[in-house]
């Protein structure tokens, strides 16, 4: 494939300074084998001019007793427990000033306790999420003893909320020092449980992948270096060295914190980069622009307004959306910018009110229009288009801001024809349908194509795939709204499997699709030629 062959800018190289990153170090083992003991005692090392200590949940009052530990030289950073507010503790230690020319040392106690706030943040996010979803559909609300599935995309957005804390600690200009508890598991050898065991950190599986050194506590003063990356002392890659004498200061000796560069040397990765040389902007801020609180002050009603509209045309939850812009953003920034919509000027989060009211009148208007297809006893409509609307199809948004809720438009009324006997009635036509019952057959003829698609991807029959929500007589299609319910329900699991064998622009054109997609045969047609298109 040809491309580009002549560089786009100038670049300039430079030969490698040989000086080591302040180091970030991982200090692991079960509890009670004295973590925070050696971290509050190295605390005192005369390679740190202060020591900063942010505590999070699980250790309260461990930070306050290890004050009395002999040599101990550290203070407390605040915080009130909340995501937010620990990010901005970790950015407060970054701003921090130097001592005596020396670095400062930031303490984490724990990481564990972080990683677990942020599952029962999503498991919490989901529970919701089911409850909301639950109310649309009429159907029973989970309670508490009620598993709830948490969605690959709540995960996601965990591990994003997770990178933005290991962003800004890249950002430290100093040493850090993370707590954080192992397990002993079952060890697996071939996905299949033996009988050794091995310890597992309990955190984001990823974290000792982001740090320079780890070491094991097994239990007080056994202390072994299971993973490092440092050229001042002699070790094997991949060795595993008992620490005799371990010490925090020993250990930022040996990583050479004393000849290490003042501010660490990092080339982050970019991408929402592609996004942007596309005039596109990314559905949500990587984590290294989540600080979204710096930069709201310049954020002006255009751009304020742009960005609600992009919420709005979020593909799988506009929702939630708006309601994470709120937060990224604060409500007490949104009231002072001030926008002018098709709804008139309002502060953007008003909008963002307003907005949220249009989703949820369109939810409950997209439902009774379900629930009147399958009933097939309302009065036939004018159009095709307003009754596909109600079945569950989603309007397009404007290029401008946020559209005021649709006027309501009175139905003309029908005409009455004239008495004619049934002698003078053309004999030859047939007597005209209603025009609902021709839109809900094709609206249910497109659902049970999406559900055949589905079923072949998944490796089952339809029997099978529809057999959760089938009634009691076989053969007959399951009701209108569970049937739209239960594909749009798989529509992740299909598009997942889709990524899997290469079929990219399919599951792209998949997420994105309405519901019902009417035009759902000719979307997998390069897949299946055999499947029955609907006009």
């Amino acid at each position: 494939m040809a491309g580009i062959t002549a560089p786009q800018r100038t670049r300039k190289s430079r030969k490698p300074t040989g000086k080591p990153n302040p180091p970030i170090i991982l200090l692991t083992g079960p509890e009670k084998t004295g973590k925070s003991y050696e971290a509050a005692r190295g605390s005192g090392s005369d390679l740190i001019g202060m020591t900063y200590w942010i505590e999070i949940g699980g250790t309260e009052g461990t930070a306050d007793y290890y004050g009395r530990v002999p040599g101990a030289a550290y203070e407390i950073v605040p915080h009130d427990g909340s995501y937010q507010d620990i990010l901005d503790a970790i950015r407060w230690v970054n701003h921090q000033p130097r001592v005596d020319g020396k670095p400062n040392m930031l303490v984490i106690d724990s990481m564990t306790s972080l990683w677990d706030m942020l599952s029962d943040e999503i498991a919490m996010y989901a529970r919701n999420r089911a409850i909301r979803k639950a109310q649309r559909n009429r159907s029973r609300v989970p309670t508490l003893d009620d598993p709830v599935v948490i969605d690959s995309d709540l995960w996601n957005r965990a591990k994003d909320r997770w990178g933005e804390v290991l962003w800004l600690l890249r950002r430290h200009q100093g040493p850090c020092l993370l707590l954080a508890r192992t397990e002993i598991v079952t060890a697996f050898e071939n996905d299949k449980p033996t009988r050794n065991t091995t310890r597992k950190v309990k955190a984001e599986k990823n974290l000792p992948a982001a740090v320079d050194a780890i070491v094991d506590l097994h239990a007080i003063g056994e202390a072994w270096l299971t993973g490092v990356r440092t050229l001042h002392m002699e070790i094997q890659p991949g060795e595993t060295q008992r620490f005799h004498d371990f010490t925090v200061d020993t250990l930022l000796r040996r990583l050479g914190l004393q000849d290490a560069v003042e501010s660490r040397s990092v080339s982050e990765l970019r991408p929402d980069a592609d996004l942007q040389e596309h005039g596109q902007q990314p559905q949500q801020p990587a984590p290294r622009q989540s600080p979204a609180r710096q930069a709201a002050p310049g954020l002006t009603g255009e751009q304020a307004a742009k960005l609600i509209r992009d919420a709005l045309m979020h593909p799988t939850d506009p929702e939630a959306a708006l309601r994470e812009m709120r937060e990224e953003h604060g409500r007490r920034t949104l009231k002072a910018v001030q926008t002018d919509t098709g709804w008139g000027v309002m502060s953007a989060d008003d909008l963002i009110t307003k907005s949220l009211d249009h989703l949820k009148a369109k939810a409950e208007q997209a439902q009774a229009g379900m629930e009147g297809c399958e009933q097939q006893d309302s009065p036939g409509h004018a159009d095709e288009k307003n009754a596909l609307t109600e079945a569950g199809e989603t309007e397009p948004v404007g290029e401008g801001t946020p559209p005021p809720p649709d006027p309501a438009e009175e139905l003309p009324a029908p005409e009455r024809p004239e008495d004619v006997s049934e002698a003078e009635e053309p004999q030859d036509l047939p007597r005209p349908r209603p025009a609902q019952v021709n839109i809900a057959n094709k609206v249910m003829a497109v659902l049970l194509t999406e559900a055949e698609i589905q079923a072949r991807i998944l490796g089952m029959t339809m029997q099978e795939h529809l057999e959760s929500i089938s009634g009691p007589d076989e053969g007959a299609p399951p009701p209108m709204t569970k049937l739209r319910t239960h594909v749009i329900e798989h529509r992740p699991m299909v598009i997942g499997l889709l990524e899997e064998r290469g079929e990219r622009e399919i599951a792209n054109a998949y997420r994105l699709a309405g519901s019902p997609e009417l035009k759902i045969a000719e979307m997998f047609a390069p897949l299946y030629t055999d499947l029955a298109t609907v006009g």
